[in-house]
């Protein structure tokens, strides 16, 4: 990769502790927001090389490589890597 482009962005809704979204997995929330940005650019989800997730708090169900989960969630090919920021 000697080019980085970003195509578009999107974000995952906000809600309150043990609000309305507290039996939605992260990971289901997050692979949502990835297919929307696939679904509006109509961009092959095999042209994505990298995906870079942001996660406020990486802790308890969310302790783990979430950008890594989020991208197998959307369903991208398993060879795309992942980073949790």
């Amino acid at each position: 990769m000697t080019e980085v482009v970003i195509i578009d962005a999107a974000r995952t809704p906000v809600g309150r502790r043990k609000g309305w979204l507290r039996e939605t997995h992260p990971v289901k929330l997050g692979a949502h927001a990835v297919r929307a940005v696939l679904e509006r650019t109509g961009l092959a989800p095999e042209l994505v090389e990298h995906v870079i997730f942001g996660c406020v708090s990486q802790v308890s169900e969310q302790a783990f490589n979430v950008a890594r989960n989020v991208t197998l969630e959307a369903r991208l090919p398993i060879d795309v890597p992942a980073t949790s920021v």
